[in-house]
């Protein structure tokens, strides 16, 4: 376990996002300490990728304040957050169908590099290097030169996770790494993003459905629902909380004992 930091890598304070009449995140507060793995469950509709595309830049916050390494980047661009050492994957795969797998990481590399926007148009030996190390690290190499919209799901997954480390973060947000995976698929994702964290210092914050892996890889967990924190903590002291069971998986505590189930055996 990563013990929190007195200086937290990342800051979220009383984040807010109001669409019209609807707020989707209500006064959200958490703090992500340097190394750490945080994950974020909840049920659908509880507001988690709006609260990462409030923290990522996606979306520019109602309310509230977003430290990262104690300066405010509340109401920064994409671009800047990026390039200060945060970066994202989605709940769908995003990649360039059309473009090599290669062509997907050496655009994460240049993204991330702080370099003007012609330099792309020239071959920086540079971001090539970056690219192909990540390439390397997630286990594509030996498919660098293949149109990246062939691709399976699990292969596309680990596609948008090299783009993203191609660009050298210090903290990675994975929107549902694991959805749609099977079992095995599961098992060896769970082995590459520990690496990322361990190996590479990667500090890394998941919104996941798939319990067992959330509960594998988190250091602390943040429940949330109807855009609001329900409850944060230790995973199993969060998963096994009577309120958190009834509000994620539709059901009573007691229930849940009776039908020899932990809360950590919620499907997707």
């Amino acid at each position: 376990m990563t013990p929190v930091m007195a200086e937290p890598l990342l800051e979220v304070r009383a984040a807010t996002k109001r669409y019209g009449g609807l707020t989707a995140v209500n006064e959200v507060s958490f703090e992500v300490a340097r190394g750490e793995v945080f994950g974020i469950a909840g049920p659908n509709g509880a507001g988690k990728t709006t609260l990462f595309d409030v923290v990522t830049g996606m979306v520019k916050a109602s309310g509230g304040e977003i430290l990262f390494r104690g300066a405010d980047i509340s109401r920064s661009s994409i671009h800047e957050i990026c390039r200060l050492g945060i970066t994202r994957t989605f709940q769908k795969p995003s990649v360039f169908d059309s473009e090599t797998v290669m062509g997907n990481v050496v655009v994460g590399a240049h993204f991330g590099s702080g370099k003007p926007w012609w330099k792309s148009l020239q071959r920086d030996p540079e971001v090539w290097d970056r690219a192909a190390a990540a390439l390397d690290f997630v286990g594509l190499a030996d498919r660098a030169d293949e149109v990246s919209g062939d691709l399976p799901v699990y292969d596309k997954k680990r596609l948008m996770i090299a783009s993203a480390l191609a660009s050298s973060p210090e903290l990675l947000f994975l929107d549902e790494p694991f959805g749609g995976l099977t079992d095995d698929e599961i098992d060896a994702l769970l082995v590459l993003l520990r690496r990322i964290n361990e190996e590479q210092g990667v500090t890394i914050v998941l919104i996941e459905h798939v319990m067992r892996a959330l509960m594998a890889l988190s250091d602390r967990i943040l429940i949330m629902d109807q855009g609001r924190t329900l409850l944060q903590g230790e995973p199993k002291t969060v998963m096994s909380d009577p309120e958190v069971v009834r509000v994620y998986l539709g059901t009573s505590a007691d229930e849940v004992a009776t039908q020899g189930k932990e809360p950590g055996d919620a499907e997707h």
